[in-house]
């Protein structure tokens, strides 16, 4: 009686190379673009605290905040650019939130820092 081998023939391995090849190469890119995904999370979350403290101003003004007022009010800390948008600091890296004025439309950026803000468009 023969003893036979056991193991893998090379066909076999090459073919288990292959498919893990190819499932490497159609998973990659998920990993790859996490950067751009975590950019977007983190201009989101900048936006929801400027929308957070615009809604704490306005219960707290009886009114809408200007930009430099509403700078003031977001938690850990903002400030006005003076035209157009808030700037948010989140985890070190800082985040342009623009603020629009109190316009029926509110599609107007504001010029200053003394501009009321809209509470719709941020």
């Amino acid at each position: 009686m023969r003893k036979q081998n056991a193991g893998f023939t090379l066909i076999e391995l090459v073919m288990v190379i292959v498919i893990l090849g190819i499932l490497a190469a159609s998973f990659a890119p998920k990993f790859v673009d996490l950067g751009g995904a975590a950019t977007t999370a983190a201009q989101d979350s900048a936006r929801g605290t400027v929308k957070s403290a615009l809604t704490v101003s306005i219960a707290e003004q009886q009114g809408y905040p200007t930009v430099a007022q509403l700078a003031a009010n977001v938690e850990g800390g903002a400030a006005s650019a003076g035209n157009d948008s808030i700037d948010v600091t989140i985890d070190g890296a800082a985040y342009s939130v623009a603020t629009f004025k109190t316009e029926p439309a509110c599609t107007t950026p504001t010029a200053a820092a003394t501009d009321i803000v809209c509470a719709t468009q941020l």
